[in-house]
């Protein structure tokens, strides 16, 4: 398993090579080198404390495609009152919801890098796997460089986004060939745009949710709540609203389920600006109060549990619910580190490297 403690970036346009690949007799043998693969995710605070969750913010929020404001006018308010009070406020939530190891974003996402690792082993393939963070830590640039002085020539980045959208799989994009444009000796790159209507993504999510009605019985309506988008991002273009429908109809499918047995919602909104809609919370309140007591919820924009799912969904929302007239609620987990699904990841990673010269293990 890669593991080392972050480093400061290096100084200069060109960063120096790892030593091994250095030669120092030559001509040499040529070496195929090795495979890499880099599983992202979104990120997350290194501890619940405001310190942290301020230094997270700062990164995520500076990123011009979270925010598509100019600069001049974004700067102050993020660095004023954002960054100034909503740290404090977050604490009590991630506090919630913190895992032993970290935060349950970092914690699953990296016990799928360690499922898909040690099944690729067990097929007999030598991949070396690492985990990086968009933003905090780990970071990509760590990751890359792990692969990277590991003699990775090959890398795959598997953004673990199910739907595509500038900015989440976009911005993984960007960093990664930021990286990469430091480098001298550069690996050859893939990148996995979207897995959103993919089998091996839709039928181990249709399979959990099958089991917990099998176990629980099935509720009035299943809604389906993904992350919400300035509705500005999609009238310019961005796929994400689309990939989030197509979702959506292909798992009510899977479960066979009609029209009126499941409604798609958006939540996570952030600022005055209008978001996809119909957004989650006001949505549940809406049919707690028209008669509708016994509903289940799935975030299927999410392969591991966070504080969107954890806290905002299973607590907030919940609580919305209920106080509204609902009886019955049941948050549906994520996938995580359920087994079935590191089956699935690992075929889909498997697959996404087809053609490159994977040695045996």
């Amino acid at each position: 398993m890669l593991s080392a403690p972050e480093a400061p970036e290096p100084r200069g346009r060109y960063w120096p090579e790892p030593a091994p690949t250095r030669l120092k007799v030559w001509p040499a043998p040529f070496k195929v080198g090795k495979v890499g693969v880099l599983l992202v995710n979104l990120g997350t605070p290194d501890e619940p404390t405001a310190p942290a969750i301020r230094r997270y913010l700062r990164e995520f929020l500076s990123d011009p495609r979270v925010i598509e404001i100019p600069k001049f006018v974004w700067w102050p308010i993020l660095n004023g009152p954002i960054l100034l009070a909503r740290p404090k406020k977050l604490v009590h939530r991630y506090e919630g919801i913190w895992m032993e190891g970290g935060s349950p974003l970092l914690v699953y996402t990296e016990r799928q890098a360690a499922g898909v690792r040690a099944r690729l082993k067990a097929r007999g393939l030598e991949v070396e796997v690492a985990v990086g963070m968009r933003y905090g830590k780990p970071s990509i640039r760590h990751a890359m460089m792990q692969l990277h002085n590991a003699g990775c020539e090959y890398i795959l980045t598997l953004p673990l986004y199910p739907q595509y959208s500038s900015s989440t799989t976009a911005t993984v994009i960007d960093e990664v060939t930021r990286v990469a444009s430091h480098l001298r000796d550069q690996p050859a790159m893939r990148f996995v745009k979207r897995f959103h209507v993919d089998p091996l993504y839709i039928n181990p999510l249709a399979d959990k949710i099958g089991a917990h009605w099998a176990e629980h019985g099935k509720p009035q309506k299943l809604v389906m709540s993904f992350h919400g988008l300035p509705q500005r991002c999609t009238k310019l273009g961005d796929p994400y609203c689309r990939d989030s429908y197509e979702t959506a109809a292909a798992l009510a499918a899977k479960l066979g389920l009609a029209d009126d047995e499941y409604l798609v919602t958006f939540q996570s909104r952030f600022g005055p600006a209008a978001w996809l809609q119909p957004y989650t919370e006001p949505t549940l309140e809406n049919l707690a109060k028209s008669g509708v007591t016994r509903i289940d919820v799935v975030c299927p924009g999410f392969v591991a549990d966070c504080l969107e799912t954890l806290e905002e969904i299973s607590i907030e929302v919940r609580e919305t619910f209920m106080n509204a007239g609902g009886e019955r609620f049941n948050y549906i987990e994520c996938l995580n580190d359920d087994a079935p699904w590191l089956d699935a990841l690992t075929d889909m990673v498997q697959r996404e490297l087809s053609g490159w010269p994977i040695r045996p293990d």
